[in-house]
């Protein structure tokens, strides 16, 4: 068990509100099923549940899940008289509990205390005539439990995503000042990695995204990705030792401006700042294409001013939609407003009112808009792993009620209760936890017999054990193994229903037999419905990735060379089958048991399928050739870079091959297509005439082949393991 300051103010509100809770119901009101919904429902809420953000945002959480108790406490007990009303209706209650997480944090950290809500009254005998003192109960817990968390509340996860997000951002700047310089370090590179290791971690730490659908939620996972878009860029500069120094002075100042943007998105995300200032970003990306244009020497400077230049507009570009995103997740822009502004500058359109435009928005909150559908709608899919795992959970739910039912065992909601606690979305992941489960229930039942067997059933005794029980119980979920948690749970069923009807050790028997049945019902359900469960899901969405952004690069290149009239309409496809990929990893790095592929391997598959679509996207994001080429030798240019962007496109369809399903096509060898770019006399050519659509092309599908080798390998890596039995 592990020392969690988050985890001892949980334990500390719950030692507080559910005894008292249990008091007032039990022997004030002396209501017994309004005393085991305000128990379990302080339970839920205060030990099941931890929302996020401010005082403000959490009372509203709370509320909403007060009110989905009610709804399911109401459906739960008006079908529990029929067993197979009770399995059938639990179906589409369950599925839709479970796949509303999709929605965000907030709307995950629910799902498992709303759930509670249905199983307690669905699995348990009750009429219409019951309703009000069930109800009652839950409501009593929402009111003391939304109370006791005002009072009483850690700082939430999403204050520490903001946190790392401005941390990365301040190191990148750091970083960028000291190449400008000439005095990049290791220790500069060192502290750069680190923080966006922290900010991954904690992007992929839950398996829920840790932010929800509101426009502010979604502009901090556009800053995430970009900072990790930035933190590459600004490394690939440096592993391939550019000196910056010898850089134009426009360059220099470009990059300088650049660091300025990275520090004015910490900024933005730290809460210090209320508007932003990129026209002198847009002004010296201005400085720095004249030069590059009237630049003149021989072909290796030119060469290398066009490199120098190509990096600093990249850099520049990616910092910018940094700033932007920032001001879209401190609340301070709309992503219609950031999005006219953001086009105006790449497309190299005077900014203007800029300044006008983003100050002149009220700080506020902006709430989900109509986005929030489509949102959702991305993960109705068998391609979403929310999709596969909340169809397996009801599956596995109605299942167990069905089961409870049918064998009458004596409190029927344990077994439902064992079902919720040890599903997970892998067959071996499911196994390992209901063994686990089992094993802390046993371990539980020995300590509570040992407990009764000493103290005896006395109310006096009980009464002074309850509330350490709770305290225990409430502390152990994410410090001790998942065992001691369900020990020490057992502990407070056996002393809870001791007081309500003294029955000794007994009840802890009962419980050890209803959870076993639960965890056997999981493990069936686990083997039969995607056995494989999220790690199968990864390749998939790897392979949908990768075909997404395919297509989004050959029609970004095609646009930037004027060779198609109409912008790039594969960007949502790529961004669709990006945030499926992206619950999917959520999924496979949080899910219980061993990993069959590194998380290295993962993030270095995950990261190609990124940078292939933000490469598309930078493209995509040029105003477009409009007068087709004219003279031969760039007619020769713009075809030879069409011809290695279908190469590079080709390569990352046999990648999506690779990563899929096996046995969907045979066996195949990938093969690396060649370094992509313009020669060194092409590309002095397209300097010399400031040919700025060549040049940008060249040096994208450069950096973008120059990491084809590597994904070779990782692409195998998880082929080979994809072609295992999923019981190996």
């Amino acid at each position: 068990m592990t020392w969690s300051v988050p985890a001892a103010i949980r334990a500390v509100r719950a030692t507080i509100v559910i005894p008292s809770l249990f008091a007032v119901t039990f022997k004030v009101l002396g209501n017994e099923q309004m005393t085991v919904f305000a128990v379990f429902g302080g339970f839920g809420a205060l030990v099941m549940t931890s929302f996020g953000g401010s005082r403000s945002d959490k009372a509203v959480a709370h509320l909403g899940l007060a009110v989905a108790g009610t709804v399911m406490i109401v459906i739960g007990t008006l079908v529990s008289g029929s067993t197979w009303l009770a399995a059938t209706v639990t179906l589409p209650v369950a599925f839709a509990a479970f796949f509303i997480g999709s929605a965000g944090p907030t709307a995950a950290s629910g799902v498992t205390a709303a759930l509670l809500a249905y199983v307690l009254p669905v699995a348990s005998a009750g009429s219409a005539g019951v309703l009000p003192s069930r109800l009652e109960g839950w409501w009593l817990a929402q009111a003391a439990a939304t109370l006791a968390v005002l009072a009483l509340s850690p700082a939430s996860p999403g204050d520490r995503l903001r946190a790392r997000a401005a941390a990365l951002a301040s190191a990148l700047a750091h970083q960028l000042d000291m190449a400008i310089a000439g005095q990049a370090s290791d220790a500069d590179a060192q502290v750069s990695a680190q923080a966006k290791e922290e900010l991954r971690n904690g992007f992929t730490a839950t398996p829920y995204r840790p932010i929800g659908l509101a426009s502010a939620d979604q502009g901090l996972a556009g800053v995430i990705h970009l900072l990790d878009w930035c933190a590459a860029l600004i490394g690939e500069v440096i592993d391939r030792h550019v000196d910056l120094r010898t850089a134009a002075r426009q360059d220099r100042d470009l990059l300088a401006q650049s660091a300025v943007a990275l520090r004015q998105t910490a900024a933005l995300l730290g809460g210090q700042a209320d508007g932003t200032d990129i026209e002198p970003l847009w002004r010296a990306r201005q400085a720095s294409a004249r030069h590059l244009h009237e630049f003149s020497g021989d072909p290796t400077a030119t060469a290398v001013v066009a490199d120098q230049a190509f990096h600093a507009q990249t850099i520049a570009v990616a910092a910018v939609a940094a700033v932007g995103d920032a001001l879209i997740a401190a609340g301070l822009a709309t992503p219609d407003e950031v999005a006219t502004q953001r086009q105006r500058w790449l497309s190299g359109q005077d900014p203007g009112d800029v300044q006008e435009v983003v100050r002149s928005v009220p700080v506020r909150r902006l709430r989900p808009d109509a986005r929030t559908a489509a949102i959702i709608a991305t993960d109705a899919s068998l391609r979403s792993v929310w999709f596969r795992s909340s169809a397996r959970g009801a599956i596995a739910l109605a299942a167990a009620v069905a089961v409870a039912k049918i064998i009458d065992v004596q409190h029927a909601f344990w077994v439902v209760l064992g079902t919720l606690s040890v599903l997970r979305t892998s067959a071996t992941a499911t196994g390992s936890t209901a063994l686990r489960a089992l094993t802390g229930t046993v371990v539980g039942f020995a300590i509570g017999a040992v407990l009764m067997l000493a103290i005896g059933t006395d109310p006096t005794v009980l009464w002074a054990v309850y509330p350490l029980a709770v305290l225990v119980a409430a502390y152990t979920p994410g410090t001790a193994p998942f065992a001691a948690g369900q020990a020490a749970f057992t502990v407070t069923i056996i002393v809870l229903f001791n007081v309500i009807v003294p029955a000794g050790w007994r009840v802890g028997l009962v419980r050890v037999e209803d959870v076993a049945i639960g965890c056997a019902v999981s493990l069936i359900v686990g083997v039969l419905f995607w056995p494989r469960g999220a790690s199968s899901v990864v390749g998939d969405n790897l392979g949908d990735a990768f075909r997404a952004g395919a297509d989004y690069l050959t029609g970004a290149v095609q646009w930037a060379l004027g060779s198609r009239r109409k912008r790039p309409d594969k960007a949502d496809a790529a961004v669709t089958a990006g945030q499926r990929l992206d619950d999917a990893m959520r999924g496979y790095l949080t899910e219980q048991g061993s990993k069959r592929l590194a998380k290295a391997d993962l993030w270095g598959l995950a990261m190609a399928a990124t940078r292939l679509r933000l490469t598309a996207h930078s493209l995509a994001s040029l105003p477009g050739k409009s007068v087709p080429p004219s003279e031969a030798d760039e007619r020769r240019t713009y075809a030879t870079l069409e011809g290695q962007a279908a190469q590079l496109a080709a390569f990352y369809d046999d990648v999506a091959v690779e990563v899929g399903r096996p046995g969907r096509a045979a066996q195949m060898t990938l093969v690396v297509p060649p370094q992509a770019g313009l020669d060194g006399t092409a590309e002095t050519s397209a300097a010399r005439g400031y040919n700025a659509e060549a040049l940008w092309v060249s040096h994208h599908l450069r950096l973008l082949s120059s990491h084809s080798a590597d994904l070779k390998v990782l692409a195998e890596r998880l082929a080979s393991v994809r072609r295992r039995p999923w019981w190996r």
